[in-house]
């Protein structure tokens, strides 16, 4: 027997679904025809969705996601850097490399957890909350692989972000509504043929703990 739902609430995260992957927003309309219901009923999800900040009207009228959803998705970040912390532990262990977790915001990649192996004489220092665009470094480039068929398991780079450091990632696949990659980054030699499998492998890991 299926689980009772609140049609309601359904309606209402299938507003939000929709429009986070609208970037140009979407008019009543043009919503009411996504969801497949009338425009009565896509007013009154608006209006209640306002009200908590969770959608916006920009000076044309078309819907977007409001700031109210990044206040939502803050207190989940904690949540994901204590999952992924400990095998981005073992990880730089293992290698000698800082390992982080990098997840997309926007056209950025923000390193939402850094851990620095404790036995080295040295690595890069890498702050939890950089930034950089997805299209440079590593840990950007493995999230843009994720967007695509499994065909590549990770993504190398040499001095993008920082001169003489080596980068190597991996997308983090098949968790709902989250891009992100695993990744270490080095300014010492890097055997991609060691390392890929090893970072590939933690990736799957971080994976199956979000799921």
């Amino acid at each position: 027997m299926a689980a009772e739902t609140s049609q309601t609430l359904d309606r209402g995260l299938r507003v939000l679904d929709v429009l986070a992957g609208t970037p140009g927003g979407l008019t009543v309309t043009e919503l009411a025809s996504r969801l497949e219901v009338n425009r009565t009923v896509v007013y009154r999800l608006i209006s209640t969705l306002e009200q908590h900040g969770l959608i916006r009207k920009d000076a044309r009228g078309r819907l977007h996601v409001g700031l109210g959803v990044l206040h939502l998705a803050s207190a989940v970040q904690p949540v994901v850097r204590d999952l992924a912390v400990p095998v981005l532990r073992g990880l730089a262990e293992e290698v000698g490399c800082t390992a982080h977790l990098t997840v997309a915001d926007g056209d950025e990649a923000l390193a939402l957890a850094v851990v620095e192996p404790s036995w080295t004489d040295f690595h890069v220092s890498y702050r939890v909350g950089s930034r950089h665009p997805l299209s440079q470094g590593a840990a950007g480039k493995a999230i843009l692989l994720g967007r695509e068929p499994e065909m590549v398991d990770f993504a190398t780079t040499e001095g993008e972000l920082q001169p003489g450091a080596r980068g190597l990632a991996a997308p983090v696949r098949g968790v709902e509504g989250l891009e992100a990659s695993v990744g270490i980054v080095t300014l010492g030699p890097l055997d991609v043929e060691v390392a890929g499998p090893l970072v590939a492998t933690a990736a799957a890991e971080v994976a199956v703990r979000l799921k």
